[in-house]
C-alpha cells in the first residue's frame, strides 16, 4: 500500500507564494518520476512540474520562471514552491509519483495524492 499526501494549499493573493508538499509512505522500493498537476473548475487537469530521480526537470510554459519543483529522495518527498502567483493558477492540485514497490518489479506504477486546493485571489 502506498500513499501520497499533500499539504501547502490555501488562499493567497495575486503576486503571493505558496510552497506545496508530498510525501510518499508504505510499501515504496524506488520512486523513478515524480510531479505535479492541477485541475481548474470546469478543465481538464494539465502537468505543472516533474522530477526524475537524477533531478532533471520540466514545466509547463504557463508557470516557467515562477515554479520550481525540487524532491528529497531521501524522504520520498517533493515540494513546490509557487511564486508570483496568478488567478490562472487556482486549482487542485495533485502529486504525482511513478513508484516500484519491491526490487523485482519492473515497469512502475503510477500514484496520485488527493489533492490540495490553492485559491489565487483578492
Amino acid at each position: 500500500q502506498v500513499q501520497l499526501v499533500e499539504s501547502g494549499g490555501g488562499l493567497v493573493q495575486p503576486g503571493g507564494s505558496l510552497r506545496l508538499s508530498c510525501a510518499a509512505s508504505g510499501s515504496v522500493f524506488s520512486i523513478r518520476a515524480m510531479g505535479w498537476y492541477r485541475q481548474a473548475p470546469g478543465k481538464q487537469r494539465e502537468r505543472v512540474a516533474t522530477i526524475t530521480g537524477t533531478g532533471i526537470t520540466t514545466y509547463a510554459d504557463s508557470v516557467k520562471g515562477r515554479f520550481t519543483i525540487s524532491r528529497d529522495n531521501a524522504k520520498n518527498t517533493v515540494h513546490l514552491q509557487k511564486n508570483s502567483l496568478k488567478p490562472e493558477d487556482t486549482a487542485v492540485y495533485y502529486c504525482n509519483a511513478q513508484i516500484l514497490t519491491t526490487r523485482s518489479q519492473t515497469n512502475e506504477d503510477d500514484y496520485w495524492g488527493q489533492g490540495t486546493q490553492v485559491t489565487v485571489s483578492t
